[in-house]
């Protein structure tokens, strides 16, 4: 892995077209994190480590395959694409950020045959192949989510086919995908899992050699997160949601989440290490309000306010790594920053960061991860695009309801402009016609009918008060 590793010109204009498109197309002032291109140098040689059960050292730098890059210079898991070639994942620039992960020390990569519509799995396998089998870590999924595929044989060539798509015989890290989802968590858990006999299968599959860790990402039904804990299963690592805010804060977000805090401490106790998602709840915390921004910045003017989303997660020393899904070259060299070598926190900044955390539930966020497992809807809502825009919003101060606000007009602007650039009309929050099939399909169990209710309200009021009054 001592490569060289050299951007090549085709690369770099790839880069700065999609910055340019990202600015072009943003609402309410969005800040690209490729609009400034720095690519000042970081340490090398001084990613972090942690050990898993079987001794192995992991980078506590984790590569999400999830927002890989696309020929159009956007993220093939973003649900806004109205045409076929504007998702096609650009396989060149995979294997340059693998290259330049790799290189710099980044040895976990996950993937999921759901993300990326469907061609994760065959871009990671294809960018990963290219270096030696013992350089890199590959971690999976059994996403059988759709009733069609709980079957046993419907998940068995799930399972199989994620050998093909990743070219390799044995998977280090196997996941069963989102445990807990649903209306009835522990119905489809035993469905996908148990009555079927794939999670029997896969313990035979671990005994043979075949994969190598076993272990489940948790979201929604707490019930089943403590009851596959209690299973006669030796799980070698569990996949939860943790960040600053979800860590004593979850159930305030939302009343049926459960904080992070405490599904950490259950995996302490068993000492099962934790793999972290959403460590940016889904890049809120890479984008936050005014108040927010203000408070971490007098901690420390020259660090990125994602950067102290980053080192939150991976201050618990039962952390084995973290996952970020990097899209761009930016993303990918501002956490090896991070994480070259991790920087623990003290208490002052956990305690600044708690309260960063309060100050964020002070706005009435969407609590949207943009994971689009709600997609596709079936009147073709763009259903993240609208919450990520009505979130940007409140948090740049662009939403305000008082028409005798001195900022009215330019908040008012700002909203209906960005709303009709991040959003076509006919994929807009008015043609929600509420048929909550949306509902079951997302993780952090949001009422979405409810929300684009909300978000279509604000958006006619703005439109019936055009003045001052």
């Amino acid at each position: 892995m001592n490569h060289e590793f050299d951007m090549n010109r085709r690369g770099f204009l790839k880069l700065a077209g999609a910055a340019a498109a990202a600015i072009a197309t943003s609402g309410c002032a969005e800040k690209s994190p490729v609009a400034k291109m720095e690519l000042a140098p970081f340490p090398e040689g001084q990613m972090t480590y942690r050990t898993n059960k079987k001794s192995e050292k992991v980078s506590l730098l984790g590569y999400g395959m999830m927002r890989l890059p696309t020929l159009k210079g956007r993220s093939a898991g973003d649900a806004n694409h109205s045409d076929k070639a504007s998702s096609d994942i650009d396989q060149d620039m995979v294997n340059l950020l693998v290259d330049e992960a790799i290189e710099h020390g980044v040895n976990y990569f996950d993937t999921s045959p759901a993300y990326c519509k469907g061609h994760s799995e065959h871009a990671t396998g294809i960018a990963l192949s290219r270096h030696p089998r013992n350089s890199y870590y590959i971690a999976t999924k059994l996403s059988n989510f759709a009733e069609s595929t709980w079957s046993r044989e419907a998940s068995l060539e799930i399972y199989h086919n994620s050998f093909k798509e990743l070219q390799v015989d044995t998977i280090d890290y196997m996941l069963l995908h989102g445990i807990g989802m649903g209306d009835d968590g522990m119905k489809v858990f035993n469905a996908r899992y148990i009555d079927n006999g794939i999670l029997d299968f896969l313990i035979q599959e671990r005994k043979e050699g075949r994969i190598r860790n076993l272990g489940f990402s948790y979201h929604g039904d707490i019930a089943v997160f403590d009851h596959a804990l209690q299973m006669d299963v030796d799980w070698d690592f569990v996949q939860i949601q943790l960040n600053y805010v979800d860590w004593k804060h979850a159930k305030e977000v939302n009343t049926r989440n459960t904080n992070a805090e405490y599904l950490y401490a259950e995996l302490q106790k068993r000492n099962i290490p934790a793999i972290i998602m959403e460590p940016l709840l889904g890049g809120r915390l890479a984008s936050l309000n005014y108040k927010s921004i203000d408070q971490l910045k007098k901690l420390d003017p020259q660090a990125s306010i994602a950067s102290w989303a980053f080192r939150f997660a991976g201050n618990p020393q039962g952390v084995l790594t973290v996952l970020s899904g990097m899209t761009y070259r930016e993303h990918l060299r501002e956490n090896l920053r991070t994480f070259s070598p991790h920087k623990p926190l003290s208490d002052a900044e956990l305690e600044a960061l708690e309260n960063v955390a309060k100050t964020i539930l002070e706005f009435q966020l969407i609590q949207c991860n943009n994971c689009q497992y709600c997609m596709p809807c079936p009147y073709a809502l763009d259903i993240p695009g609208i919450f990520v825009h009505y979130n940007k919003c409140l948090n740049e101060g662009n939403y305000s309801k008082d028409t005798q606000d001195p900022k009215y007009m330019e908040a008012r602007r700002a909203f209906l402009v960005g709303y009709d650039r991040a959003v076509p009309r006919l994929r807009q929050a008015i043609h929600c016609v509420g048929c909550g099939k949306c509902i079951p399909h997302c993780p952090q169990r949001i009422d979405i009918p409810a929300e684009m209710k909300r978000v279509n309200q604000y958006v006619e009021f703005i439109k019936q008060h055009p003045h001052p009054e």
